[in-house]
C-alpha cells in the first residue's frame, strides 16, 4: 500500500472529442431533407448552460429506412463538427463544440430506419457529442451543414448507409481512425482546452488527513436511469456534492470529486483520479432502475468488486454500469491494460478486505436511516472499483424506478440522513483502520 504506483490523471477529455474539422458545407435541396413538420418545441437543456454564446440546437429529427437514414439537428448557427464510426457495438460518433440542446423530452429515444436510439451531451467543457446506436454496420455516405434559408434555419445533416462487415472494417483501419481531441468551434483555430490535472488538488504529502474520492456516477452525455425529467446524473451529483460539503465541514478529511458539475468521466479516468491521488477510499454513487418486466425493487445497495456476481441483478447492474464508456463513444478496443498490469496480488487481497470492511460498516449505518435493499451487501465486476490498491465501494442509494424511492432520492431531508450516516461511517472505517495498522497514506 505504501509503494503504490502513482500515474498522472488524464480526465479522458482528449481521448473523447474528435478533432472538429472544418468539413465543406455541401449544397443539397431542401427537399431531400426529409419532413419538416414536427419540429420539437424548446425545452430545459439537457447537458449545457443556457450561455448566449453556445450554439443553440432546437429540434432533431429521423428519416428514410433501413437502407438509407438521415438525421438533421436544427441549430442557431453554423458549426464545425467532426463523425466517425466505432464498432462493437455498431455507433456513429460527432463531435461538435458545446451546443446548448434545446430538445423535446424523448428525443432520440425512439428508432427509425438504420438508427435504434441516439443521445446527446456534454463530454467536456466546450465540448459536446451525439452518439447513434446503428441495428448494423453503416457509413456516413453524406455529412454536411446548411446555411439558413427560406425561413428554415441552419442544420446539420447525416446520411446513413447500410454496408456490408468487410467493408466497415476496412473504414476503421487505423490510418483512418480519428484522432480524439477537443472540438473546436468554426472559425476558431483555438482548441478549446481539455480539462488535465491541473484542475485536481495536488497531492499533498504533509498533509497527514485521509483522501477521500466521491465519483457521482455517469454525466455528460451519459445520463443513467431516468424517471420522468428526474435523472441518475442529477440525483447522484446533488448527493455527492452534499456528501462533499459534509465530509470537509468535518475537517478530519481531505475529499476530491471525480466531477463536479455535468461533465462525462470515463470509467479508467475515475479510478486514475483516485490512485493518482493516493485516496484512502474511493465511493461512487449511482441510483439503479430496474426494468419493469423484472418487476419493482427498492432501497440502497453497497457493492463491492468481485470476479464473479453475487447474484444475477448485480450481474446485470455491473453489465449496465461498464457500458458507460460504450454511451458515450469511447472506443473501448483502446482501453489501456496498466491496472491489470500493475495488479499485486498481495496488495489486491487487502485492498478487498477493507473494502468488504467499509461496505459492512455503512451497511451497519444507512440502515438506521434509510431504505436498504433486502439484500444490501453485493458483489459484482464493476470496472469503476478495480483499483488494486483503493479500498472502493459502489452505492447504489436507491431505485429510481420505484415511486417511493424517487421520492426519497428528490428529498432534501432525506439525503442529509442518508449523507449523515456515509459521514459517520467513513469516522468509523479510518477510526478502526488507523487504530490496527496505522496511516495508510
Amino acid at each position: 500500500m505504501e509503494n503504490r504506483a502513482k500515474h498522472l490523471v488524464f480526465l479522458g477529455c482528449g481521448l473523447l472529442c474528435a478533432a472538429a474539422l472544418a468539413i465543406p458545407v455541401a449544397s443539397a435541396p431542401s427537399a431531400a431533407e426529409g419532413p419538416q413538420d414536427g419540429q420539437a418545441a424548446p425545452a430545459a437543456s439537457a447537458s449545457t448552460a443556457s450561455a448566449p454564446d453556445f450554439p443553440v440546437a432546437s429540434g432533431a429529427r429521423l428519416a428514410g429506412d433501413d437502407k438509407q437514414t438521415r438525421f438533421i439537428l436544427d441549430l442557431d448557427r453554423k458549426i464545425a463538427f467532426r463523425a466517425f464510426p466505432l464498432a462493437d457495438p455498431y455507433r456513429v460518433v460527432v463531435d461538435i463544440p458545446q451546443v446548448n440542446f434545446q430538445l423535446a423530452a424523448g428525443t432520440g429515444s425512439a428508432a427509425r430506419g438504420l438508427v435504434k436510439a441516439f443521445r446527446y451531451g456534454l463530454v467536456m467543457p466546450g465540448g459536446s457529442r451525439i452518439v447513434f446506436d446503428m441495428t448494423g454496420p453503416v457509413k456516413v455516405a453524406n455529412s454536411y451543414v446548411l446555411d439558413a434559408a427560406n425561413g428554415q434555419p441552419p442544420r446539420l445533416v447525416l446520411d446513413f448507409e447500410q454496408v456490408d462487415r468487410t467493408s466497415f472494417v476496412q473504414s476503421l483501419a487505423p490510418e483512418s481512425r480519428p484522432e480524439l481531441k477537443p472540438a473546436i468551434s468554426e472559425g476558431n483555430t483555438a482548441s478549446i482546452p481539455a480539462v488535465t490535472t491541473a484542475a485536481l488538488p495536488p497531492v499533498t504529502t504533509t498533509d497527514p488527513r485521509p483522501l477521500i474520492v466521491i465519483d457521482p456516477g455517469h454525466g455528460g452525455i451519459d445520463n443513467g436511469t431516468q424517471s420522468g425529467d428526474q435523472t441518475e446524473k442529477n440525483l447522484v451529483l446533488g448527493f455527492g456534492l452534499a456528501l462533499r460539503d459534509r465530509i470537509e465541514k468535518s475537517g478530519k478529511y481531505r475529499v476530491v470529486m471525480t466531477r463536479s458539475d455535468d461533465t462525462f468521466i470515463p470509467l479508467n479516468d475515475r479510478v486514475k483520479i483516485a490512485r493518482s491521488q493516493s485516496a484512502a477510499l474511493f465511493v461512487s454513487i449511482h441510483a439503479d432502475a430496474l426494468p419493469r418486466r423484472e418487476g419493482d425493487a427498492q432501497g440502497a445497495t453497497i457493492y463491492t468488486v468481485s470476479d464473479k456476481a453475487s447474484d444475477a441483478e448485480a450481474e446485470r447492474l455491473a453489465e449496465t454500469e461498464n457500458k458507460a464508456d460504450a454511451i458515450a463513444g469511447v472506443n473501448l478496443t483502446d482501453e489501456p491494460t496498466e491496472v491489470a498490469d500493475i495488479l499485486i496480488d498481495l496488495a489486491q487481497r487487502e485492498t478487498k478486505t477493507f473494502s468488504n470492511r467499509f461496505a459492512r460498516l455503512l451497511m451497519d449505518e444507512m440502515k438506521t436511516t434509510v431504505r436498504m435493499h433486502k439484500h444490501p451487501l453485493k458483489s459484482a465486476g464493476f470496472r469503476v472499483l478495480k483499483a488494486p490498491d483503493v479500498p472502493s465501494v459502489l452505492v447504489e442509494i436507491g431505485y429510481v424506478s420505484n415511486k417511493g424511492d424517487l421520492e426519497h432520492l428528490v428529498s432534501e431531508n432525506w439525503r442529509n440522513k442518508a449523507v449523515g450516516s456515509m459521514v459517520q461511517a467513513i469516522d468509523t472505517f479510518f477510526a478502526k483502520r488507523l487504530a490496527t495498522a496505522g496511516p495508510a497514506k
